[in-house]
């Protein structure tokens, strides 16, 4: 996406435009507003441009609150989208535009046949949730419903943005099962498998923070994760190796989980990993494997006759401080006779 450049009373707005907000992090935060905000610098970006080079925006923010009620779409379509770049660009005005009463009509928004209104409507609400004192507002208010099919029926930039306003929504954590309740966790594996490469990321983020809670891990299950999140570890063009085993690392706390990961090919994916990843893609590997092995002895035959003892030895001499304990400690559950399987048979043949 292009950065297109606008001057105003000598001010200029370049920075309107935001690309690719990769980071060196496993998981950034979703960015707010990704999609293109003017196709030229025309009369109706203007109302916008004045307000951002004044010092006051409430007198415009109460209009275009009462703009998202009217009987036009064009009026309603020009509200939700200043509305969102207001609460884009000035952090102060997203406590603003919700004080306002912006919350309940963008939510109606999100409902649109309309797909762009609708893709205003989540970007819009996207932007107030960057506020943390809009949260519990924003979901109290129905919004995850709505967030939850726009992710299943919007815009690619629409699915994109209901995807981080519902990570933005579980960082509260009681609305985590609420999401995972109205049906966002098959939606976003869904994303995962089938989004482009930003979709993939929002989605691989907002799931790693929902399957904090073990329903919402079981839902992940069923919904056909673990086959997704092999498939992107195995491919190290994807750029995607980092995010899919951490939201492994997540999942495999649960037995139902650890079954999945398995069956769908996960041991000899990770052992590669340990071989010829990165450094902190070694770590998380080991960490997986070593949750997968610690209560199952057939887990571990599995890991050890995919040749995982070398790489581990090799881990455990020049990994990180946390790599090397983690290899360490699989080593010698590797090492171990076979007859010591502990409680682990419940694991195994758990689904």
């Amino acid at each position: 996406m292009g950065t297109e450049s606008y001057t105003y009373l000598g001010r200029n707005f370049s920075q309107l435009s935001i690309n690719d907000a990769s980071s060196s992090s496993a998981f950034s935060d979703c960015n707010s507003d990704r999609s293109g905000e003017f196709a030229t610098a025309s009369s109706q970006t203007r109302r916008f441009l004045i307000t951002c080079a004044t010092e006051n925006s409430d007198d415009l923010i109460r209009q275009l609150v009462a703009d998202l009620h009217s009987a036009s779409l064009d009026d309603q379509k020009q509200a939700a989208m200043e509305i969102r770049l207001l609460a884009k660009n000035k952090p102060e005005n997203r406590l603003k535009i919700a004080k306002a009463g912006a919350i309940k009509p963008l939510i109606s928004l999100i409902s649109s046949s309309d797909l762009q209104l609708q893709e205003y409507g989540v970007t819009a609400i996207l932007n107030l949730s960057l506020c943390d004192e809009n949260k519990e507002a924003i979901a109290s208010s129905g919004a995850i419903k709505p967030l939850v099919r726009a992710l299943s029926t919007g815009t690619a930039t629409a699915k994109e943005n209901a995807a981080c306003a519902l990570l933005r929504l579980s960082q509260v954590e009681e609305n985590k099962a609420a999401i995972g309740r109205s049906g966002a966790i098959p939606a976003l594996v869904s994303l995962l498998e089938s989004g482009g490469i930003r979709a993939k990321k929002d989605a691989s983020t907002a799931l790693y923070s929902l399957c904090t809670v073990k329903e919402n891990k079981l839902r992940a299950v069923k919904a056909g994760i673990m086959k997704v999140l092999v498939e992107l570890m195995a491919d190290f063009e994807s750029n995607m190796v980092d995010k899919s085993a951490y939201v492994v690392s997540v999942l495999v706390t649960v037995p139902e989980a650890r079954a999945a990961l398995v069956e769908e090919g996960g041991v000899p994916v990770l052992v590669e990993i340990v071989e010829v990843g990165t450094q902190r893609q070694k770590e998380i590997a080991v960490v997986i494997l070593l949750q997968v092995c610690e209560d199952s002895v057939t887990y571990r035959s599995m890991v050890a006759r995919e040749g995982a003892i070398p790489p581990l030895v090799a881990l455990s001499q020049s990994g990180t401080n946390r790599a090397k304990q983690k290899a360490e400690k699989l080593i010698e559950l590797l090492r171990q006779p076979r007859s010591s399987n502990g409680g682990g048979r419940a694991s195994e043949l758990a689904v």
